[in-house]
């Protein structure tokens, strides 16, 4: 069955009821499903509440990576939603996973993103609106979809991949080198000789050149990203770890611009930070409390 856009075939490999809900008739269900996007199949899982609301969720993965998720976050993520009511579609696009076709970056996977929104709402008949969830360059190819589909009302941004040259350069001046500066072990191994004091400086240097370095013509990544939510009207959920480079480099992007700092301030952007947590919020606690935000965020705003 072809939807609007002409890529999506529905073709349900499997139904069963996933053991780890028991066997009550009120839990929620496990749907692997198959689909095509652009002459090429794509795998997911459909997680169905027993009592689904009118919204839903497409986890976008960032790459390379698959819709299982760093210890198994997506997983536990879309079960645990399922459980509130949300049905949640976790998948594989082009190239990642079990997908079929060749590997793509983030920026290339538009129509990937559309034919899944077309899979939750054709084969979860009540959600009437999506949020996409994302994490790093999943986030990123989120932001740059949602702008172009009135169904996406909601966007759950995982530290965001904002990054460039001179980006990576500032950050790794202010936080890296200005930890590393007050380090005790580092100026004893300099001292000791475990060190190359012109290794050190030489890289240290380097880092200077490109933090200053003047940007390539053109809109960079972070110019990009901000005009994506500019032009998104929707809610907007940003969770960042503490303890990553990536959501510092977001972090200083956003510091380092008025238009940045005033799309943070609008009342439809929420932000979260697990001042601990890793880039892939490696632990049991930073992985429950990024689902129940999420939970929460949804219920607030009432995206429903």
């Amino acid at each position: 069955m072809a939807n609007s856009g002409g890529v999506h075939i529905r073709d349900v490999a499997c139904r069963m009821r996933c053991c780890f809900y028991g066997s009550s008739l009120s839990a929620p269900t496990e749907t692997a499903v198959s689909f095509v996007c652009q002459d090429e199949r794509l795998t997911g899982i459909l997680h169905r509440p027993a009592q689904p609301a009118a919204v839903g969720v497409v986890i976008v993965v960032g790459g390379p990576q698959y819709r299982i998720g760093s210890h198994r976050q997506f997983v536990l993520l879309a079960r645990h939603l399922a459980q509130h009511g949300v049905a949640v579609l976790r998948f594989d696009y082009r190239g990642m996973g079990d997908a079929s076709g060749e590997q793509r970056d983030f920026e290339q996977v538009s129509d990937d993103i559309r034919c899944a929104v077309d899979l939750l709402m054709t084969e979860q008949p009540t959600v009437k609106e999506c949020i996409l969830w994302g994490l790093c360059d999943g986030a990123s190819a989120a932001t740059f979809y949602a702008q172009h589909d009135s169904r996406v009302t909601g966007l759950v941004l995982l530290n965001p991949w904002v990054r460039t040259t001179q980006t990576q350069a500032q950050t790794h001046l202010k936080h890296y080198y200005r930890q590393r500066l007050m380090d005790a072990e580092f100026w004893r191994k300099l001292f000791n000789n475990r060190l190359q004091l012109a290794a050190v400086t030489r890289s240290l240097i380097e880092q200077c050149k490109q933090a200053f370095k003047k940007p390539t013509a053109g809109p960079q990544l972070p110019e990009r990203v901000l005009d994506s939510l500019q032009l998104f009207s929707g809610n907007v959920l940003i969770i960042l770890s503490g303890n990553d480079l990536t959501a510092k480099e977001f972090i200083v992007v956003a510091d380092s611009s008025d238009q940045w700092r005033a799309l943070l301030k609008q009342a439809r952007v929420c932000q979260k930070v697990l001042p601990l947590a890793d880039h892939t919020f490696s632990s049991k606690v930073w992985r429950d409390q990024v689902a129940g935000w999420t939970s929460e965020w949804i219920c607030l705003k009432k995206i429903k």
